[in-house]
């Protein structure tokens, strides 16, 4: 006895799905995040006296390092290490 494809010639029942996939990547790399930061924030992070100070301390100690006149406080340090894993 022989069978025969009938009414299924040509026919891939798994196209379909295939091609849905193909268009919902298609449309996922179309979409990005994106991140903006105002002006006013960016101006507030340049212009910051935090900054400035900090940067002024730090070349301040690399004077007096390279001078040799740097002379920590060993008091100071260790109530700072306390502090810092107390909090």
């Amino acid at each position: 006895m022989k069978i025969n494809n009938i009414n299924n010639s040509g026919i891939n029942p798994y196209k379909r799905q295939q091609n849905n996939v193909d268009q919902a990547a298609k449309t996922n790399l179309q979409k990005a995040d994106k991140l903006e930061i105002s002006s006013a924030a960016k101006e507030m992070q340049e212009t910051s006296k935090l900054v400035k100070e900090r940067q002024a301390k730090v070349e301040e100690l690399k004077i007096n390092v390279e001078n040799g006149t740097y002379k920590p406080d060993p008091q100071k340090i260790a109530k700072g290490l306390i502090n810092f894993y107390r909090n």
